[in-house]
């Protein structure tokens, strides 16, 4: 054919192999979602801190000369003189009241319903999931 050297040439095909991918969506299995509700019954002691006040009445009846005495604490007790005035323009500490407040603790019983949910999941495989998908 028109080679220089008298030989003839061959043509040999190259073929190309090309590759499509598609995708598609297979339901491989349903989720079911249920819940319950569960009530239950508690009784528990709990602490109530409880404050009583303690008034006590001191007989003073002692006259006293110039100011006033004032409020004052002693310790956790707080006296509140309490004076008149007599004909004589003296005053006469009539009495003190010593006010005292003391704190107790005690268990006071609680009775009362608590409510809790619980979700329970259940997977179901569908018939027709293929061998091949993984999970």
């Amino acid at each position: 054919m028109g080679n220089k050297l008298g030989r003839s040439s061959t043509k040999i095909p190259v073929i190309t192999e090309q590759l499509h991918i598609s995708k598609q969506v297979v339901e491989t299995g349903r989720v079911r979602v249920s819940k319950k509700v569960i009530k239950e019954e508690v009784n528990k002691d709990i602490p109530v801190l409880k404050e009583e006040v303690i008034v006590e009445r001191k007989e003073i009846n002692q006259y006293i000369d110039g100011a006033v005495p004032g409020i004052r604490m002693v310790g956790d007790t707080t006296i509140i003189p309490v004076v008149k005035e007599v004909v004589v323009k003296r005053l006469l500490l009539v009495e003190e009241l010593h006010v005292t407040k003391r704190t107790s603790e005690q268990l006071v019983p609680v009775h009362e319903t608590l409510i809790r949910e619980e979700v329970t999941v259940n997977r179901k495989e569908s018939k027709d999931t293929p061998a091949s998908v993984v999970r």
